[in-house]
């Protein structure tokens, strides 16, 4: 008497990709193309096909792996004529080369920027004629490497707290200055304790501050000279006298509006919570 042996387990073909099995499709075509075993390594063509396509997204240099195994897919192109290849060969390396470009054409931008800018600044402290001969006499080499130099030069004065150094010997020698008092209260003087620190120069917006004060200081410097200065003739020197004054009258404020600040904090209280009772007013018939 003799049994039917039952079919393998590897023999049923069943897609991992839309469960479709060997019954339901006997026109599909099939393909093991990794290390699975089983029914998961059989697969339709057409449902590996689309799977690797939403893999590429569109790139089909992808390497796409088996999701179980990880082994890679041997994907064969079909051969095409030799301009197909020359076309591809640019197209990879135009890909290549389009982030080095961008990062160049911004660099230059920025390089061009702070050119045109230490163009007017210069313009604007010496004033216009003035400043328009002396880069005329001057080297073009020279103006092309001093020229940006001047907004970075500007930043990095800007990031120069000068007024931190004078606020804390301010702080540490006010006991000894009577003076004081005069614009600090009784009571208020001395700190019950040592707060803590302001936001430092790497928050955005701190960041952003130094950086538009820095680039807006030879436009100030300029109006503070001309209010202020107004009988002096040579521009330069009214310009960096208005700039003198300028940073002197900020410093002084921000100074006082930081040891303000800092009092203000070091003196704080916090009370006791005090639950708030509220009479309930009775209805009378």
């Amino acid at each position: 008497m003799s049994f039917s042996r039952p079919q393998d387990v590897d023999d049923r073909r069943a897609c991992w990709v839309c469960f479709a099995s060997e019954e339901d499709d006997s026109e599909a075509s099939w393909v093991q193309p990794c290390r699975c075993r089983g029914s998961a390594k059989w697969v339709h063509q057409n449902c590996l096909q689309r799977w690797i396509d939403e893999k590429q997204r569109g790139n089909s240099t992808t390497k796409v792996s088996c999701p179980q195994c990880n082994t890679e897919y041997i994907i064969i192109f079909p051969k095409l004529g030799p301009l197909f290849y020359i076309l591809e060969l640019a197209d990879r390396i135009i890909n290549r080369m389009c982030p080095f470009v961008a990062g160049g054409i911004f660099l230059g931008s920025v390089y061009w920027t702070a050119v045109t800018y230490g163009a007017v600044t210069i313009m604007q402290v010496l004033g216009h004629k003035e400043g328009l001969n002396m880069m005329e006499r001057a080297d073009p080499l020279f103006l092309l490497i001093g020229l940006p130099t001047i907004s970075v030069f500007l930043i990095l004065g800007k990031m120069v707290r000068w007024e931190d150094y004078i606020l804390r010997l301010w702080r540490k020698h006010s006991s000894k200055l009577p003076l004081l008092n005069y614009f600090f209260p009784d009571g208020v003087t001395r700190p019950s304790r040592i707060p803590a620190d302001t936001i430092p120069l790497s928050d955005p917006i701190s960041a952003t501050r130094v950086l538009c004060g820095a680039l807006i200081l030879p436009t100030v410097a300029t109006i503070f000279g001309k209010l202020l200065f107004g009988s002096v003739q040579s521009n330069f020197q009214r310009t960096l006298l208005g700039g003198v004054a300028f940073i002197t009258m900020k410093g002084v404020l921000k100074i006082y509006y930081k040891q303000q600040q800092f009092l203000r904090q070091a003196n704080r209280v916090i009370h006791d919570y005090k639950e708030e009772t509220q009479p309930q007013q009775q209805l009378q018939p």
